[in-house]
């Protein structure tokens, strides 16, 4: 398990080794996406020439929320890609194979996943009900851990592909197929887990700590195949449909809340960066390797990139940010 830390990350630009953020070609599987983060990355991605394919339960238009899987990929077109809409629920295991299949059947292999799908209820333990308790597991753990089990083959598939094509007389072809989690880091105290966020909602983290645990087992199991696994969480609060229902229940403080988060393009554009391989560490020969199993802030990405300035990030420039759970 990593976790990256600001002794990681480049002291400047120029002592980065870019790797070119284009993605023409690749597939991505995502699940979630008709909107907020999810959509962002898939859009984001779809600007850099990629196949996206969605699988959300997002058919018909929520009364209260902008955005199905349908719409989702019109601005995944929209945006230069070429997206592929399925219909379905990660609790439900034919729905997700199908969506591994479809993918693969409509773009020839998988080269990225991304375990975006996610339940939230902040509720204290006397006060979860236990089907919320079933939703959150179900999707965040059980949902994560069936789509990365679905989609290992085709990524060690892409993983063998790539180094096949990679230049003759040594190098790398210059993309590393990857599993990218939505989940925090492992809060570690000297005797283990720190208990400060399971004391706060307790079902909840043990439900996205879930998440987290298939990207530490994943990234060791995935290591000989060439196939790297990260996770990315925000540092901060993001303008989320989600972050908005908070903040309505929230009452006086929930423009407050708002104002205190950033965009999400934020982590989008941390995550192109994630998946086109511009986050390496150093390999025992003095190269570069794309990093794997590390805990990363969408912060911590972009700063390891040169880039300082988030302040355009931001809802309101002029605000105090809030930081996210988990950190």
């Amino acid at each position: 398990m990593t976790q990256f830390t600001s002794s990681d990350a480049a002291s400047s630009a120029e002592t980065v080794t870019p790797v070119s953020a284009d993605l023409t070609g690749r597939t991505a599987l995502i699940s979630g996406g008709s909107r907020g983060i999810g959509h962002a990355i898939a859009v984001a991605l779809a600007a850099r020439g990629a196949n996206v394919a969605l699988v959300a339960k997002t058919d018909t238009p929520h009364p209260k929320l902008a955005g199905t899987v349908h719409t989702a990929v019109e601005d995944i077109c929209a945006a230069g890609g070429n997206g592929l809409a399925v219909v379905g629920d990660v609790r439900r295991d034919e729905d997700v194979s199908a969506a591994v299949e479809r993918t693969v059947e409509t773009f020839g292999g998988i080269d990225i996943l991304i375990n975006n799908a996610s339940a939230i209820d902040l509720s204290p333990t006397e006060g979860l009900d236990m089907k919320r308790y079933d939703l959150m597991h179900d999707i965040n753990v059980r949902g994560t851990f069936l789509l990365s089990k679905l989609a290992a083959p085709h990524l060690r598939a892409s993983a063998a592909r790539h180094r096949a094509d990679a230049p003759a007389g040594g190098g790398e072809s210059g993309f590393t197929p990857q599993i990218l989690t939505l989940s925090p880091p492992l809060a570690l105290a000297e005797a283990g887990l720190d208990p400060v966020w399971l004391g706060k909602h307790l079902a909840y983290t043990m439900s996205k700590y879930g998440m987290s645990m298939t990207t530490v087992g994943l990234a060791e199991e995935l290591a000989a195949d060439g196939v790297v696994v990260n996770s990315l969480w925000p540092a901060t609060y993001i303008d989320t449909a989600a972050i908005r229902n908070l903040a309505t229940l929230a009452g006086e403080q929930g423009e407050a809340m708002i104002r205190g988060a950033r965009r999400v393009e934020i982590v989008a554009d941390a995550a192109v960066a994630v998946l086109s391989g511009q986050m390496t560490s150093r390999d025992g020969e003095g190269g570069q390797r794309p990093i794997s199993g590390a805990f990363l802030t969408d912060e911590q990405v972009l700063r390891h990139l040169g880039i300082t300035d988030l302040a355009d990030y931001a809802v309101d420039p002029g605000s105090e940010l809030i930081p996210d759970a988990f950190l």
